[in-house]
């Protein structure tokens, strides 16, 4: 332990560079020490990339070297891109913010437990609802659904809305939910007549020109990064074959994408949080990352050190670690993807996000 810590005061010391300057070597040492096999990261504003690079291996039993072009699984960072959607079709006119989940789906009031009878898209989308979690952890038994993804989405919404609410209290201002994000997707594909996964291919792939891709990346028919769980200490590269699902919470965190086409994402939250209008208008914008406290619309909204930030984290199922952090104030976003997760990966993200800011920020 103690090698570890003087190891890491060194590659400190050694590697301060003035502002601007490139990281990538302090970005490796950290790589190299927390034993993440692929780690890329990305310094934006609203008009330029100030800096990204991609380092390491795609797995730890292949000699594929990291680009730029690699896929990473995004886990719950997929939120945003959800609400994203959502708020595109808000802007149309086909949702508000404040419909009631039951004024789409009126058929289902009856058979649902009366405490969910009043909340709303907007409830649902910052975790307001008191939806069960659905993260995997003393999840409540879910029966077994057939039929294509949005009909076990929406049979997966009707058992959900049969059990007992989580109530937020002083301490826990908000009940983080998976399940919530899919309710919140099925009132916008009863009101489009299209499927999340259309939906995803129409807004982000036709429309804004990013390539992305559901699930897990390909790594069979292609190179590209394998994600790494870790058994007794131990990282095991999973293939793509392995059959991962989320249990029907796919909107809730189940998006791959390169950080290239990621951080065209987020440069246009940036552009909107500056006043500008793009593919949403700018008062949108405000709204997703702004308009309810603790937590947005896919986004956490903190204040740290009196800066106001918009924040959040996916771990693509334990095997990938992907995490964003827009300061609004300094137009400015921080994003760093990996292909592990443990606790060696966010000790090494931390340190990395801490030296970026350093860098970068005013």
């Amino acid at each position: 332990m103690m090698t570890r810590i003087f190891f890491i005061a060194c590659i400190v010391l050694n590697f301060m560079p003035v502002l601007g300057q490139k990281t990538d070597q302090f970005a490796d040492s950290i790589r190299r020490v927390y034993h993440i096999p692929e780690l890329s990261y990305a310094v934006l504003n609203s008009s330029t990339t100030l800096e990204m690079a991609a380092l390491g291996k795609h797995s730890i039993d292949l000699p594929d070297t990291a680009t730029l072009n690699d896929r990473f699984h995004i886990g719950s960072n997929t939120k945003a891109m959800t609400a994203f959607m959502i708020a595109r079709y808000v802007e149309k006119g086909k949702l508000k913010w404040t419909t009631k989940f039951f004024d789409i789906f009126p058929e289902w009031k009856a058979k649902s437990n009366p405490a969910y009878w009043n909340m709303t898209l907007q409830d649902l989308l910052s975790h307001k609802a008191g939806i069960q979690p659905f993260q995997g952890e003393d999840d409540p038994e879910i029966p077994g659904f057939k039929g294509t993804n949005p009909e076990k989405r929406k049979q997966f919404g009707q058992f959900v809305l049969t059990i007992e609410p989580v109530k937020p209290d002083d301490q826990h201002p908000f009940i983080y939910s998976n399940a919530g994000y899919t309710l919140a997707t099925l009132m916008l594909e009863k009101v489009t007549r299209k499927s999340w996964e259309q939906l995803v291919e129409k807004v982000f792939n036709k429309d804004l020109k990013l390539n992305v891709k559901l699930s897990w990346p390909e790594n069979q028919k292609r190179k590209d990064t394998w994600g790494h769980s870790t058994e007794n200490d131990t990282l095991k590269p999973v293939p793509s074959t392995n059959g991962y699902h989320l249990d029907y919470t796919e909107p809730a965190g189940d998006l791959n994408i390169t950080l290239k086409d990621y951080s065209q994402f987020i440069r246009l939250n940036l552009k909107g949080l500056q006043g500008q209008d793009n593919y949403l208008k700018a008062g949108t914008y405000q709204f997703i990352h702004n308009g309810v406290p603790n937590y947005s619309m896919g986004w956490f909204n903190v204040s740290v050190d009196d800066k106001v930030l918009s924040v959040h984290s996916g771990t693509g199922a334990f095997t990938y670690f992907t995490i964003v952090h827009i300061d609004r104030q300094q137009d400015k976003a921080y994003i760093i993807f990996t292909n592990s997760f443990n606790a060696d990966t966010q000790q090494g993200v931390r340190l990395l996000m801490r030296k970026l800011k350093e860098n970068y920020g005013n």
